[in-house]
């Protein structure tokens, strides 16, 4: 399960809170006093390093939020502490310092990365806003990742990691809105798992989330990456399966249940006939059904009928059963 690295234990300060850290890298020790003393009043927490070298070791062992450095210095200059910096396991912002003879470079440093630059003579206004800007856009781009992650995670099934079920029904109306604007198809696969109950009741709940977790990847595996795997409740998964018709789907849900069948489970000698099987019910819009609340039903009512002939089959609406 994806954890945000962000999350914290109660009582921690979170990341947002924290006073921000930065690293000024100057080979001139007077230039490094002076932005310590200019920031320093602004509240941030400054630390110091003397050469390219030393910044790198630095970004290493500690965190920053920004580095400012100087692009020319011996050894490892400006360029490759941007570098260095775009190879951390976190994000930080690098602002290049350099005189006007050296433009092109501070325009080369944009192109590897650096936030922004700051050119010599100093201007101390001028120095104060872009730190202050470069923490604001490096903030704004962490709550959007951030948005982004709780957007995500409120689709997913926290077990499976599949499509949940109040997602799932979103992706079916669009698809069929989709399937009925262009004159195209969309076919549906409910699939079910076999007497899961008798699993669950012989080797208890942990083991049978095991066993949905795995059976979630398996039929993740089968599908196309154009198609979308939800867990729809229980022991029950649902596969839209757009610009497919119902021949194909069939074919499509045929190698499903032959996976699952084929494959070894913990603990499936204690299921009938000595293995974990699932049954698999389609349905195909609009050939079988007018509508999604069809669609759904004729889906569900296929896998009621594979269910009813012997399960561990798969049976399209309409149609015989396969297997």
């Amino acid at each position: 399960m994806i954890t945000p690295e962000h999350l914290h234990h109660e009582g921690e300060e979170t990341e947002e809170c924290q006073t921000p850290r930065l690293l000024i890298v100057d080979d001139e020790e007077i230039m490094r006093e002076f932005l310590k003393e200019v920031l320093g009043d602004e509240g941030y927490v400054i630390d110091l390093a003397c050469s390219g070298t030393e910044a790198v070791t630095k970004m290493t062992e500690g965190k920053y939020d920004v580095v400012i450095t100087d692009i020319v210095m011996p050894e490892l200059d400006g360029l490759g502490v941007v570098a260095a910096a775009k190879q951390l396991p976190y994000e930080v912002a690098v602002i290049v310092m350099t005189g006007y003879a050296s433009m092109e470079t501070a325009v080369e440093s944009m192109k590897l990365g650096a936030s922004d630059y700051i050119t010599k003579p100093f201007n101390i206004d001028q120095i104060r806003i872009i730190v202050s800007n470069t923490l604001e856009a490096r903030a704004l781009r962490k709550r959007a990742a951030e948005g982004e992650f709780y957007k995500e995670l409120s689709r997913k099934d926290g077990l499976t990691e599949l499509y949940n079920h109040r997602f799932f029904h979103q992706l079916l109306d669009t698809e069929v809105s989709r399937a009925q604007r262009y004159g195209r198809v969309v076919s549906l696969l409910m699939i079910d798992i076999d007497d899961f109950k008798r699993y669950n009741d012989s080797h208890g709940h942990p083991a049978g989330d095991l066993i949905l977790r795995r059976l979630a990847r398996l039929v993740k595996r089968s599908s196309r990456n154009c198609d979308f795997v939800a867990r729809y409740g229980g022991e029950e998964f649902a596969v839209i399966v757009p610009e497919v018709k119902a021949d194909a789907a069939r074919r499509m849900a045929e190698r499903v249940r032959a996976l699952i069948d084929e494959s070894e489970f913990e603990g499936e000698e204690t299921m009938p006939g000595g293995r974990l099987t699932i049954s698999i019910g389609v349905a195909t819009f609009p050939v079988q059904a007018g509508s999604k609340s069809e669609l759904l039903g004729n889906a569900d009512k296929a896998l009621y009928e594979a269910k009813a002939k012997g399960k561990n089959r798969v049976v399209v609406f309409g149609e015989e059963a396969v297997n």
